[in-house]
Order: structure tokens, then sequence, then C-alpha cells
């Protein structure tokens, strides 16, 4: 605790000094990330093959190569975003400047999950930096091997007093909460992200929730089957599922049912073999807490048409689909969070809207369809915080668009220009000439009220 206050207080020290300001400074930070990203490449793989037995190529695409890709962006546009904004000003305000001012929060607290343990908590890191603010990383305690090393990786890059990491369990996360941040930015469950904005608004504390939720996937019956079979194979099994906008469980047309799953579990085989335990592309669940839990939902209901093999002894859940689900099932009750796909068929799109909207707003929502009017029908008539039509996941990949939940699934957004907008307070400056001073909006009142209704309405 000691040292956590501590800590809290250099930051406030250090972002007092102005250096991060300087946008010469947060440029360099970034480069730094990038470096120090690349030095650490076979270090970072080891970790993650400890961790969750990743692949390589799985690693760089989902982890290292997202940071790198978000790190080029912020330094390509950072002058941009960091300059005043001019905006017009209004005829009450005659003879008068506007301009918005993009100034960093202060001292920031990131807090990041397991499933994805570098992405999630370095990507939010570099918008934080890029915006110019200190920063106190807690990575998860899950994923060990991988926050020592990002623990390594900061402290070798960056003074404790602009950036820290702090590892552990719940209680240090217990600890850092206690303390007051001019920004908290957290990924992970929705009951845990009401517990940190709880401790936030004891200070007031602004929060950004990255949760998660059911994302559904919907195939009409017009779909092409063999691209969505390949699209949501690889949505639903990368990281062994443990993905928090992977397709949760899947809506298929009647007419198409038998068929698309068909060709899924034909997909599972072309990607992993017929043994996936055996395939070096396939993961493994992060702990036996995590094992334990699948292995309730996989036997809580419905008829396992593919898969349902597991191994206690390396956390190892085949890719697994359960056909004859009802909403009311226990699976359809919590985010899966790994490679089970439950299947529920349907005839009438109408009637899969109903049940979506009779539940949280999903992180995600994927829709297979070559029919606009559906998919018109579909984004007019639901919420959620993002999504693809006839793809899964890869909206993620586009720095350009905002990535980030609503209702239940979060608040708030980064990724790209969201990102340091997140990080970032919007000032608003009105700078007003002193040649003349008009009298209009001071008292007395008395005949000026058909003035003010020119210039207000």
């Amino acid at each position: 605790m000691d040292s956590i206050s501590k800590t809290v207080k250099d930051h406030r020290d250090f972002f007092q000094a102005g250096k991060t300001r300087d946008i010469d400074f947060r440029r360099d930070s970034l480069k730094k990330l990038h470096d120090a990203l690349l030095r650490y490449e076979n270090e970072i793989y080891d970790a993650f093959w400890k961790d969750l037995r990743k692949q390589k190529m799985e690693v760089f695409g989902t982890e290292i190569g997202m940071i790198l890709k978000e790190i080029k962006h912020h330094l390509k546009k950072l002058n941009k975003w960091a300059k005043p904004t001019r905006v017009s000003t209004d005829m009450l305000n005659f003879y008068s400047s506007s301009r918005i001012l993009h100034e960093p929060y202060g001292v920031v607290l990131i807090m990041s999950p397991w499933n994805y343990p570098l992405q999630l908590a370095l990507l939010p890191l570099v918008g934080a930096l890029s915006a110019g603010n200190c920063v106190m990383l807690k990575p998860a305690h899950y994923s060990a091997n991988v926050s020592d090393l990002i623990k390594q990786l900061i402290t070798e890059i960056y003074p404790p007093e602009y950036v820290s990491v702090f590892t552990g369990d719940r209680k240090v996360n217990q600890a850092v909460l206690e303390e007051r941040f001019d920004l908290i930015f957290f990924t992970g469950s929705p009951p845990l992200g009401k517990v940190v904005m709880e401790k936030a608004s004891r200070h007031l504390t602004p929060v950004v929730l990255e949760l998660g939720g059911k994302s559904p996937c919907i195939v009409e019956e017009d779909a092409d089957l063999d691209i969505a079979a390949r699209r949501i194979c690889f949505g639903k099994f990368l990281n062994s599922g443990q993905t928090c906008i992977a397709p949760d469980h899947l809506f298929v047309h009647r007419e198409v049912k038998d068929k698309l799953l068909l060709k899924i579990r034909d997909c599972i085989r072309s990607f992993y073999g017929d043994d996936p335990e055996q395939s070096s592309d396939f993961g493994r669940i992060i702990n036996e807490h995590q094992f334990d839990r699948l292995e309730k939902l996989m036997n809580s209901a419905g008829t396992i048409i593919h898969g349902g093999r597991m191994n206690r002894a390396n956390r190892y859940v085949e890719p697994t689909i359960i056909d004859d689900i009802k909403y009311s099932d226990p699976i359809m009750q919590e985010e899966i969070f790994g490679p089970l796909l439950p299947v529920l068929e349907f005839t009438r799109l109408e009637d899969v809207i109903s049940m979506i909207n009779s539940h949280e707003k999903p992180l995600a929502m994927y829709f297979f369809s070559s029919s606009k009017s559906k998919r018109d029908l579909l984004l007019s008539t639901t919420s959620s915080g993002g999504g693809c039509i006839n793809d899964t996941i890869m909206h993620v990949a586009n720095p350009n668009m905002p990535f980030g939940g609503v209702g239940n699934s979060g608040m708030g957004c980064y990724h790209g220009k969201f990102s340091f907008d997140t990080f970032s307070h919007h000032r608003s400056i009105l700078q007003k000439t002193t040649i003349f001073n008009p009298t209009l909006a001071y008292p007395p009142y008395k005949k000026k009220l058909s003035y003010i209704k020119l210039l207000l309405s």
C-alpha cells in the first residue's frame, strides 16, 4: 500500500512538472515502446506459450502486431490530433474566437485482463502516453509470465514516476483502487467493472469500462455457408475461445443448420486436425478454475455433436459444438469464454431480434446474410458495442473505428484517435475582444427580450 501510494504521488509530481505535455517527449515514448516490443519478441512468445500455449503466429497477429500498428498510427497522426481545434463561433459571441484544447487528464490507471494480456495492457497504454498522461499499469495476475515480462519491459524503457507496473493478485487490485486517479481504464468482466466503477465514484473519477457479454452470431438461410463456417470457426476458437468479442453462441436458420454445422466441423478438422490436442495451433485454458467452469457448462444441456474431449492435466478443452440449446439453458446464462459453441435454431429473424433485445446489450454482434433488408432490420432494431456483417471479430483490427461496449458490455471506447480522445480532456476556450463591449446580455433587461430571441432562436 505504501509503495503504491508513493508511486501515485511520484506520478503526480512528474506530471505537474509538465514534461509529458511536450509532443516530442510523447513521440519518443511511443518509439521506445515500439522498439522494446521488437527487442522482446522472442521472450514474449515464450511467456505466451507458458501461460496460454499460444502459437507465435497468433501472438504476433493478436498481440504484438496490433500494438505496433497502433503505435505507428499514433506517431503518424499525433501532431495533428494534439493541435488546438478551431471551431466556429455563434452570433451571441460576435467578434470572438473559439478553440478546443486537447489536454492530458494527468495520472491514469490501466487495469488489464489475462486473455490478451499484452494487447489489452499496452494498447490503452499507447493512447494514454500519446495523450500525455502518466500511467500506473496493473496487468492480470492469471497470466503471470506475460505480466512479469510487461513489468520488465516497461521498467527498462520508462522511469517509474512516468509509467509504473504493479503485478499481483486481487489484494494489489484492491490497493490500487484505493488511490485517487484522474481516469481509470478497466478491461474485464461486468461484475468486476461494477466494483471498479464503485471505487472510482468515491473520487468522482471518470472510468472507461471494456467489458464483455454474450455476443450472438446469426446465420441466415441466404448466407454463403462456406465463408460463414470458416469465419465463425476462426473467431470462435481463436485463443481457445477466450476472446471477449468471440461469437458466444450461434443462431442458425433451420433450412441451413445441418449444412452449416457440417461445414464448421470440417473447418475445425482443417484448422486443428483430427485431434486438436496435438495441434500447436490450438491453445489451452488459462487455469483450472476456468477449466472447471467450462466443464460444467459443456455438460449442462444440449447435445454435443462435435468435440467434447477434455484433459485436466494440460487444461485442454476441445473445440465443441452443442446443438439443441434453449435460451433458458445454463450455458446461455453467462459469457462462455471458451471453445464451446451452443447452437440455437430459428426461422424468423424477428424472433432472434426479440431474444437478443430481451437480454443485456452484447459487446459484439455478427450477421451472415446477403440480404441488405435483413441486415438493415437487424442493425436498426438491436444494439451492440460493434460487430461485423459476413465476418467475425475483425472490426477490432481497424484503428479508424472505435472499439468499446454499450450498457452492460461497457462504456467508452478506444483505438486510434478514439484512444487519444478517451485519454484527453477536451477543454473549450472562448477568447473575446475587448475593443468593444455590447451591453445586450447585462441588466437591466427591459426591452431586450426580443433581441435575445432573435440571436438564440
